[in-house]
């Protein structure tokens, strides 16, 4: 489901998989989405989603359409007993992620959702770093995303640009708060305040306070309304070493660096990176997404539940709202651990 990131993301990693063969999608316009299913060969294209859910020869459903619109499609297709690739956010609020969990819970298929950052090489080193204590207890964590995204570059009115369920909230800071728990363990509190322009295609900011259940603190900064900015960075600091991943290109996922230093070093090393399963000539989100597609399916063939699933989209959903009400009351705001689904 979806004529855009559905199409020119979501079609060429399922197609890398040999187990996979993508034979429909689904848009809102049924000449358009016909014309672009065309065009990337997909033998079909229809304008109303359940024309593909309801096909009892579809085995598994991706989702790529607008936050308010994703529980009603997986609740459908879980409903039916497939397996489904999500998208992030999971929903436009809780009540809408609530109901992707209770029906995924309730078919036992297999779920994933596109949280696609720690697919990077780059990320998985840093992961390894800290899980060897390399710079010991974290102490403090910095995350500052300077950019501007393509709908504020264009001046676009979606869900991208929509504060209820989507803007900077639901395309980017879901993100970050999936990447910082993967990272350093569960968010315990956090306050801040979220600016977004009433003018919806000007884009946003954020500034939050976070604190860990492991007792580090944290601050995340970031704007999509940023012409030329200081890209994506991650800055650990831990009792002995710091540890950096930071991304200065405007490309989302293509250009991160990992930097190390340990007590004792007078200056930040770079750790080197394999990136020999990338291909530089395709568009930079389909490496991290292939993984994706590929565990999912291993679910599938050989049973289990892949990672990560709607319980950390629903996690994600949590801190959004958290968020909000930070955003609402002007206060702190405790979060409860994770229940039943883990974030790592």
């Amino acid at each position: 489901m979806g004529c855009n990131y559905g199409r020119t993301v979501l079609i060429p990693a399922f197609r890398h998989d040999s187990r996979c063969e993508v034979v429909g999608l689904a848009g809102t316009d049924a000449d358009r989405t016909a014309e672009l299913a065309r065009t990337v060969n997909v033998a079909r294209g229809v304008g109303d989603w359940h024309l593909l859910v309801e096909d009892p020869a579809i085995k598994i459903v991706a989702i790529a359409v607008p936050p308010d619109l994703q529980p009603t499609i997986a609740q459908r297709a879980l409903e039916l007993g497939k397996p489904v690739f999500l998208e992030k956010p999971l929903a436009a609020d809780l009540t809408g992620a609530q109901m992707i969990l209770d029906s995924a819970r309730k078919s036992e298929r297999p779920t994933i959702i596109d949280f696609n950052f720690p697919e990077l090489p780059s990320w998985r080193r840093a992961k390894e770093i800290l899980e060897r204590s390399a710079i010991g207890r974290v102490l403090n964590v910095v995350v500052t995303w300077n950019f501007e995204n393509k709908s504020t570059r264009l001046r676009l009115d979606n869900w991208k640009t929509r504060s209820n369920g989507g803007g900077l909230l639901g395309n980017f800071v879901s993100h970050c708060f999936y990447n910082l728990e993967w990272l350093c363990g569960p968010i315990s509190g956090l306050t801040g305040r979220v600016f977004e322009s009433p003018e919806r295609s000007v884009g946003g900011n954020v500034a939050l306070a976070l604190a860990f259940s492991s007792g580090a603190s944290g601050s995340l900064q970031m704007s999509c309304a940023s012409f030329l900015g200081s890209g994506h960075r991650i800055e650990l600091y831990g009792e002995d070493g710091t540890l950096i991943l930071s991304n200065p290109t405007a490309d989302y996922f293509r250009g991160f660096e990992l930097k190390l230093a340990r007590r004792g070093d007078d200056a930040l090393k770079t750790v080197p990176i394999q990136n020999a399963d990338e291909d530089q000539l395709s568009d930079s989100r389909s490496h991290p997404v292939k993984r994706l597609v590929r565990r999912l399916l291993d679910a599938c063939e050989m049973g289990g539940t892949p990672l990560p699933g709607v319980g950390e989209g629903y996690r994600v959903q949590y801190l959004i709202d958290a968020t909000r009400r930070a955003q609402a009351t002007g206060r702190w705001i405790d979060i409860a651990p994770p229940k039943g689904e883990g974030t790592h």
